[in-house]
């Protein structure tokens, strides 16, 4: 084990202290890599016109009228103010829930915290959920369908997908020109 690797030991104390951070905020939240989800319980007689809800860029404030905002800083990370939205809800025990959804700008960084100010989290403990090839948009699952095929072309000892698409060039330009001799040709 390396000199900087923490123990068991430490390693769940410093999760046990992370969940009691995150435990003792005013307010909830998850995240997957391209949204983060705000909970926020307040008392089930308000109404909308009774709440502060500013989502900025990269500043987002929360809360009751008239009294300090239950969140309030700067965001980590840029946020597309157009895509986040923030509804109030009923729960069954008669309290209502703030439900705030940013929706990330970088779709491939996961945050340590809602606001810079509140405890971070370990993010190199995350576990995403897998994620199916058909969820990806069309240019990502094309890029990784062919890295998947050119993977499975290199463990079979066959050409990637660049490769045969230069050999094929190669192979027409030669039956175009066959007065030519390619014998000694190299395909970089």
């Amino acid at each position: 084990m390396a000199d900087n690797e923490p123990t068991p030991e430490q390693e769940a104390a410093a999760r046990a202290k992370e969940a009691e951070e995150q435990a003792a905020l005013p307010y909830k939240w998850n995240q997957t890599i391209a949204d983060l989800d705000i909970s926020i319980t307040v008392p089930g007689n308000l109404k909308g016109r009774d709440l502060v809800v500013d989502i900025k860029k990269l500043k987002l404030k929360a809360g009751i009228k008239g009294q300090d905002p239950i969140i309030d800083g700067d965001l980590p990370h840029a946020i597309h103010t157009d895509d986040s939205t923030w509804t109030l809800v009923s729960s069954p025990d008669g309290t209502k829930t703030i439900e705030i959804h940013l929706d990330k700008i970088n779709k491939m960084e996961w945050w340590a915290h809602v606001i810079t100010s509140a405890p971070p989290i370990d993010v190199t403990k995350i576990q995403p959920e897998s994620s199916k090839l058909s969820d990806l948009d069309g240019e990502t699952r094309g890029m990784v369908e062919k890295m998947m095929y050119d993977q499975s072309q290199k463990e079979k000892g066959l050409p990637s997908s660049d490769e045969q698409r230069k050999n094929d060039i190669l192979k027409k330009f030669q039956d175009q020109h066959p007065e030519l001799d390619f014998s000694n040709a190299k395909v970089q």
